[in-house]
């Protein structure tokens, strides 16, 4: 198992700009499957959650073609239709979490998908009713094979639109319908939709596919279906979560650090909460500078009570960005309440912060009170274990910031969701060294 190890204590200089973002290159890899079109998209981080799903493809029998970094084509022009119905296929989609999102397309197009559970992080458990329901509601008939472990969808005739309330506001869920749904008969009305940058960014391209959609931006998307789709070109936006990642990284290492081409208006209520926190964000053009500082002073309310940070669907602050804030204000001065309501699992990764010093009370498996050290105890160097991406990149930040060498291994989660981030983050100042 390969590991980190981490010479703490370096302050950082520099500039960095983030990768493509993960969600939406899951998604927008997987509207591929709609078209035998050719559908060429850039700025794809090559990470491995991702490059497990061009994989996936390419076994089905997509044409994949690697331009230049980032920067493919994909064909879906003859997909091997036994091997998708076949239990090699269905074991490897249980080993990847975004596998999850080829099952609407493939269901929309070739009237057959197979639902394994995913895999993915250890965060407790992640619900897939909302797939399953929204592809029944096409009318989609599901059975449950045995022998497989996962569940089968076939459309007997083509699937047709309707009207649903999701019963959450899934952002992969509402993309496996939107997908399902552009070659559906008729239109689709989804409420409460997940309207993250991602969703819309998904719709995006299908409407340049051909498909007429309203409503991005909001929780009421509907779907004017389409007998078929077309090739396009899409371009992927900067990752929010490496954005904030970073914008952490620097308030940990007290670094003057700039942020490249972070598509700000893409950010939402990220960059303002960080500023809760303290952090002082100065924005020049489609950048972000944060200058080095000495003290980061949480905010309270007006009336003197402990600052909440809570995840909330979009527009609210996204559950992958927790973890970093969680690290970020045990250094910070005040006190925090960090609520993270969507995974019960996410936050047991403090216990390995105690033992590195912070001071931090886990309620329950959804709350953690931070008490700022406001930088007068360093973190301790630690050795731990990633238990999943944004937990992994956390430890990560909290080992950059720490007296000693600390040592991180099962760092196969963080590379999941950060593309090269030892050689990025070297070339920046900091001391990492992969084993």
């Amino acid at each position: 198992m390969s590991k980190f190890i981490i010479e703490g204590g370096h302050t950082l200089h520099g500039q960095i700009e983030p990768q493509g973002a993960k969600n939406e290159a899951l998604q927008i890899i997987s509207a591929c499957l709609l078209t035998s079109d050719e559908v060429r998209v850039s700025n794809i981080p090559e990470i491995l959650d991702v490059r497990n799903l061009i994989n996936l493809l390419a076994g089905m029998g997509v044409k994949v073609t690697r331009h230049s970094k980032g920067e493919y084509t994909f064909k879906a022009d003859d997909i091997d239709t036994d091997y998708i119905n076949g239990n090699e296929f269905v074991e490897k989609c249980s080993a990847l979490r975004g596998s999850v999102l080829v099952v609407g397309p493939l269901l929309a197009r070739f009237g057959s998908a197979w639902f394994a559970k995913p895999g993915g992080d250890k965060i407790g458990r992640r619900k897939v009713d909302t797939h399953i329901t929204g592809m029944v509601n096409l009318g989609a008939e599901l059975t449950y094979d045995h022998d497989k472990h996962a569940y089968h969808l076939v459309a007997r005739n083509r699937l047709k639109g309707t009207y649903m309330l999701l019963d959450e506001a899934s952002v992969t869920g509402t993309a496996n319908i939107i997908m399902a749904a552009s070659l559906a008969k008729g239109d689709t009305t989804i409420y409460n939709a997940a309207c993250e940058p991602y969703v819309q960014q998904l719709c995006r391209l299908l409407q340049r596919m051909g498909c007429v959609i309203d409503g991005l931006g909001s929780n009421l998307i509907t779907v004017h279906g389409c007998d078929s789709l077309h090739g396009a070109e899409h371009r992927i936006l900067p990752d929010m979560i490496e954005v904030g990642s970073f914008i952490g990284m620097a308030a940990l290492t007290r670094s003057d650090l700039t942020i490249k081409n972070v598509s700000y208006p893409n950010l939402g209520i990220i960059p303002d909460s960080f500023r809760r926190l303290g952090i002082e964000l100065n924005v020049v053009g489609d950048d972000i500078h944060v200058p080095a500082r000495e003290h980061y002073e949480i905010e309270t309310a007006l009336d003197g009570s402990i600052l909440t940070v809570a995840d909330a669907p979009w527009p609210g602050l996204t559950p992958d960005l927790l973890s970093v804030m969680l690290v970020v204000a045990t250094q910070c001065r005040g006190s925090v309440l960090i609520h993270q309501k969507m995974f019960e699992s996410r936050l047991f990764f403090v216990d390995r912060l105690i033992d590195m010093g912070a001071q931090i009370m886990l309620c329950d498996p959804h709350r953690a009170v931070v008490i700022g050290l406001d930088n007068r105890i360093p973190l301790r160097a630690n050795k731990m274990l990633s238990p999943d991406i944004r937990a992994g990149i956390a430890m990560l930040l909290a080992a950059m910031s720490a007296n000693g060498t600390s040592e991180i291994g099962n760092i196969s989660q963080i590379d999941r969701g950060y593309e090269d981030i030892d050689t990025r983050l070297n070339s920046l100042g900091a001391k990492i060294y992969r084993q």
